[in-house]
């Protein structure tokens, strides 16, 4: 087994006394395709936040790239590479101004150089003049993965990264996430399509702030006994809302 990137347990975050994230038990491994699943508002978000260091858990333990959840936020945060579903750069500064912008706030030493890489991987060189703005949700995808990835991380944390893009664009970004795990990148990636589901080494379903089912898509089907992962997520969450009822 590959060294852990990921291990909590525990994990715990309360909102006006309702835990939203309740006692979580994760584990990924070093440069492993890890989807993370469920309804909106079943805590994927808030979880993501906990481990790359935006919020603090107010239970659990463990660590994030070896490095304590609740004591090392700030040098997980240079670590990681989080992306958000909705579009974080600026629209009226171009490409390549933007990128140049992120690699000033990690304080990156050869900065231009950075830059130069960072538009080559993600093909943006030839529009780097271009205003993000004018971009295209495929093309904003791109640009904010090249932000991401701008400061050389060992983890990425995309929280719905595909959302509104045209179903070319999502394949050429699933092809670039598995070249970025052949790699050594670890990617916990957050996902409602379930033809993505199925490129991930592995999965976490989670719902009401509690992990259902995990392993890999043909283990979580059998457990279920179910007809494919559609419908075994289906009927994840009809057992939930019973226990929940």
């Amino acid at each position: 087994m590959s060294p852990l990137a990921i291990d909590v347990s525990g994990l715990t975050k309360r909102y006006a006394g309702r835990a939203v994230v309740d006692q979580i038990q994760l584990q990924v491994g070093e440069g492993r395709i890890c989807g993370f699943l469920g309804p909106n508002g079943s805590g994927k978000t808030t979880t993501i936040r906990m481990l790359c260091g935006l919020l603090t858990p107010d239970a659990g333990t463990g660590t994030c790239l070896g490095l304590g959840i609740s004591t090392q936020a700030g040098a997980i945060k240079r670590q990681v590479g989080y992306m958000t579903q909705k579009f974080g750069l600026y629209e009226d500064l171009s490409i390549r101004e933007n990128l140049d912008f992120v690699a000033r706030l990690f304080e990156l030493p050869r900065r231009r150089e950075a830059v130069d890489l960072a538009l080559e991987r993600l093909g943006l060189t030839a529009r780097q003049q271009q205003l993000a703005g004018a971009l295209s949700g495929g093309w904003k995808q791109r640009l904010a993965l090249a932000a991401c990835l701008i400061h050389a991380p060992r983890l990425l944390l995309l929280d719905e990264p595909t959302a509104g893009v045209d179903p070319k664009a999502r394949r050429e970004f699933w092809d670039q996430i598995h070249v970025l795990a052949g790699q050594g990148i670890t990617v916990l990636v957050s996902t409602h399509y379930m033809d993505e589901a199925q490129r991930c080494d592995e999965l976490v379903y989670i719902a009401y702030g509690k992990i259902l089912a995990q392993g890999t898509a043909a283990q979580i089907v059998a457990a279920a006994g179910a007809a494919d992962l559609e419908d075994a997520f289906v009927r994840l969450v009809g057992q939930a809302q019973d226990n929940f009822a």
